[in-house]
């Protein structure tokens, strides 16, 4: 400000009207550091003397002012600062009189906001090269609060060098280590330095976390906060010979800070630097030292969750599983940060803990009797078997997509166990026990009696239905999967859903699951360019003709596939189902997936799931409502491993007889005695063909590939057809009305379980409960459990709970969660409250009240 602007100020002021009971007007103009003092013979003031202080002329001042002229306006020029107001002679003239400033310090406070007081005058001054521009003057003005204090002026002053948009310590330390725990490569360190804010940050981290090296260094800071931190969950003497990065006083802000991160949308920034402690620490041979059990609660070292994993993987390789310990460990490190980055090992080995569950559960083997016992053990407990197996592979899949190197191989000897465990036991004797049960019925009637029939599906279940009924045929769908489905339909539709079975017509093949399906009186099998040919009362059964099958059973019926369903426009939807009540939509794409790679299949699964649930909500979304029936063709056999020679039979023996045959079937000539077949009574006799089948897992040789995915035998998982029964409630159904609490689902909720409401203990344990097990109208939920003041902020860490459980014992739905109190001060007079909220926000929350009474408190910190 040039002398001229201050004169044309002051003059303003001085001709300014008095203030009510004042005769003139003094005004100080304050300038410290003397940026004026040349410039003062320049001033000339039209209604006002200049008294000039010098620091030597208080008195004369002072008699001045008060004694020889007590009527004129005065411009008093004031360059002094006293340390002790005791020492200003003119501390009672200034509280009446008005202040000035002209220099930058000033103007660029008054442009802030901030008050003009001594400590903050000289606190801006230390950043006067940060000041020096507008544009970062202006960032302060963006924080919510004007900054009161000189400590929080030079978190504002770092925060808007660091870009930060909450001036906190723990933001603006997470801000500067997420740019690089290099120094010379951090670009908002090196900002830092150059604004002189470089000593204030260290002085910051070493009030917050411990850190108080003389020769500061970012690496060496980030391990000190990860190892401090880690000893909030993990006993210290795991870290012995590590103690000069560990500060116990600050351990609760250490694991604060670290645990916000992880759980923040950065959390990904913190995993290199994670990554590079634990390399340069050598922590992963450390920790193969600890006990397992001593590990599970820590999270903020990715290699934690390796040496879990390979001492896990190794027990199951060495046959040492406990399925209740592998749920423990699963269950327990999946509410952690940093899940999901091991998901897929985790998840697979939660497959193999209940494989090996079941296992124990059956061990003595599969011994029933009764066909119609066996089938129905499969379709109420054995098909679970191939359930885990089918998401361990997944799993298996997944992790060879995006591989560890440290867990792979060992992962890759887990599934030969898997293998083993599937393949050769369940499969296995599963199969040797159906076969050995079923070879007379089979031979005798071709197919299980009291068992219901693939080939009534239309009789029974389609012509009867009064209104329009949709027929959604999955090709290849097995059973196992459609229990999935019906699950995911029931919890997330409002519906009825029932699910039961029927035995898939023999050959198990897509031709004659089809035909069975058409509406027919009677199926018969003849002979075109050395293949079998499927007729319905005479027709093609062939895709090109179901449409007419169809209508010629009943007009008003039209066949569909799914890809032209779901690519049609709901005009021509609606123009293509018009008037009609027989409704086939035919849908292939576990069967299709297995002509590209056998591997494919079991995604092919889960992308069913997803593709049948979108054609019914795409139909109910057109019409409002829908009744729907859901079945497959067949089902199926898979392995991931390949067959040993011993599980193949030749077809030497077939003598030229052989009309068509697959790796798990053969149609023969009348006459034929092929060995090593079991044979299968073929279309109730009535043609000049038989039919054979392998016994037990066994496939027929062929060349080609296909050996891992075969269909049309006996087996099973082959056999055994699922039907839905799905029918879609709107709220002015009767039904629904009368059994709204039945049709509608709702969320699983979790309560506290522990009876104590008082918190003693920076760290303590709380236990939960899933009050209703997930099932038909009861959904999965995840919660988050969390400790609030009265005002709604979080004083504790936040706990995951995935409330999953489908037991119906309590003590399997039951939580422990591990709690840690916040650095804050607590005040056991008041209220504090646990939080039981769902993650999806879609429940309001549980509050439940508390009282902390903690025996030591850190008081409040002040940087500088």
């Amino acid at each position: 400000m040039d002398a001229e602007k201050i004169i044309e100020d002051l003059n303003k002021r001085f001709a300014a009207p008095l203030p009510e009971y004042y005769d003139r007007r003094i005004i100080f103009w304050y300038d410290e550091d003397e940026e004026f003092k040349d410039q003062l013979d320049e001033i000339r003031l039209d209604h006002a003397k200049l008294f000039v202080l010098t620091g030597n002329n208080n008195f004369e001042a002072k008699k001045t002012l008060t004694r020889d002229d007590t009527t004129s306006n005065y411009l008093v020029y004031c360059p002094c600062t006293f340390d002790r107001i005791d020492d200003d002679w003119l501390t009672d003239i200034k509280l009446y009189s008005e202040d000035f400033r002209a220099d930058l310090i000033s103007i660029w406070m008054n442009e802030m906001g901030l008050e003009d007081t001594a400590v903050m005058r000289k606190a801006v001054k230390s950043f006067r090269k940060f000041f020096s521009a507008k544009d970062r003057r202006n960032r302060l003005l963006k924080f919510q609060e004007t900054a009161k204090t000189p400590t929080h002026l030079y978190q504002q002053v770092m925060a808007a060098i660091c870009n930060c948009k909450d001036p906190s310590a723990d933001h603006i330390i997470r801000s500067v280590l997420e740019a690089g725990i290099r120094a010379d490569e951090n670009e908002k360190y090196q900002k830092l330095v150059t604004y002189g804010a470089d000593s204030i940050f260290w002085s910051m981290a070493a009030q917050m976390t411990g850190y108080n090296e003389v020769d500061h260094d970012l690496r060496r800071f980030m391990t000190h906060i990860l190892l401090t931190a880690a000893t909030r969950t993990l006993p210290q003497e795991y870290l012995a010979g590590l103690d000069s990065f560990i500060s116990t006083p600050h351990q609760a802000y250490c694991y604060d800070f670290i645990y916000d991160w992880l759980h923040s949308e950065e959390s990904k920034s913190l995993y290199p630097l994670a990554r590079f402690v634990e390399m340069e620490g050598k922590l992963a041979e450390r920790f193969k030292k600890v006990p397992l059990d001593q590990l599970l609660d820590t999270e903020c070292f990715p290699c934690i969750n390796e040496v879990i994993l390979i001492r896990v993987l190794k027990d199951i390789h060495n046959d040492l599983v406990n399925p209740d310990a592998l749920t423990e460990i699963v269950e327990k490190r999946r509410t952690y940060a940093g899940y999901d980055y091991f998901k897929n090992y985790y998840d697979g080995i939660l497959q193999v803990a209940r494989m090996n569950a079941f296992y124990k559960e059956h061990a003595a083997g599969f011994h029933t009797v009764e066909p119609t016992n066996i089938w129905k053990e499969y379709t109420t407990d054995y098909y679970k078997m191939d359930t885990y197996y089918r998401l361990f592979q997944l799993d298996f899949q997944r992790t060879m997509k995006a591989s560890n190197p440290l867990l792979d191989d060992l992962f890759k000897s887990v599934v030969e166990k898997v293998e083993g465990l599937y393949s050769n036991w369940f499969l296995g004797q599963l199969a040797e026990n159906w076969t050995r049960m079923t070879a007379d019925e089979l031979k005798k009637y071709g197919h299980i009696l009291d068992v219901p029939q693939q080939a009534d599906f239309y009789q029974n279940l389609v012509e009867p239905a009064e209104n329009r009924i949709f027929v959604i045929i999955s090709d290849a769908m097995r059973y196992e999967v459609a229990v999935e489905l019906a699950q995911e339909l029931q919890q997330e539709n409002q519906s009825k859903v029932e699910l039961s079975s029927v035995e898939g017509i023999f050959p198990t093949i897509t031709k004659f699951g089809m035909a069975a399906l058409l509406p027919h009186k009677e199926l018969m099998a003849e002979e075109k360019g050395g293949k079998i040919a499927v007729l319905a009362d005479g027709q093609s059964t062939e895709s090109t003709n179901r449409d007419n099958v169809l209508k010629n059973k009943n007009p008003k019926s039209v066949a569909l596939k799914y890809t032209d369903l779901v690519a049609m426009k709901r005009s021509e939807r609606n123009a293509a189902m018009k008037g009609m009540q027989v409704v086939y939509i035919y849908h292939d794409t576990i069967d299709e997936s297995s002509h590209t790679s056998d591997s494919m299949v079991f995604s092919a699964c889960t992308e069913t799931i997803q593709e049948i649930k979108n054609v019914i909500r795409i139909i109910t979304g057109d019409y409002g409502q829908g009744n729907f029936i859901i079945t497959s063709d067949h089902g199926f056999l898979y392995t991931y491993s390949p067959l040993k020679e011993d599980s193949k039979v030749d077809k030497d023996s077939f003598n030229g007889m052989d009309i068509e045959y697959g790796r798990r079937y053969a149609i023969m000539k009348k006459g034929a005695l092929p060995d090593y077949l079991l044979p299968v009574r073929f279309l109730d006799g009535k043609t000049e063909y038989e039919a054979f089948a392998p016994r037990e897992n066994i496939r027929i040789k062929m060349s080609g590939g296909g050996v891992n995915f075969v269909h049309g035998g006996i087996s099973l998982q082959e056999m055994v057809v699922p039907v839905i029964e799905y029918h879609h409630l709107r709220n002015s159904y009767a039904e629904y009305k009368k059994n709204k609490e039945k049709f509608d689902t709702k969320p699983v909720t979790v309560v506290l379980l522990s009876a104590v409401r008082k918190i003693s203990n920076n760290l303590f344990t709380l236990n939960f409960y899933q009050k209703e097990p997930v099932g038909a109208n009861r959904e999965a939920c995840n919660y988050l459990v969390y400790m609030t003041d009265s005002n709604g902020q979080k004083v504790s860490d936040e706990q995951r709970i995935i409330a999953d459980k489908t037991s119906d014992d309590v003590k399997e739905r039951t939580f422990h969660c591990k709690f840690s109190l916040k650095s804050l001060t607590f005040k056991s007079t008041e209220i504090y409250y646990l939080v039981i909220a769902d993650e999806s926000g879609l429940q309001m929350p549980v509050k439940e009240e508390f009282h902390i009474d903690l025996a030591f408190q850190m008081d409040g910190m002040d940087f500088f």
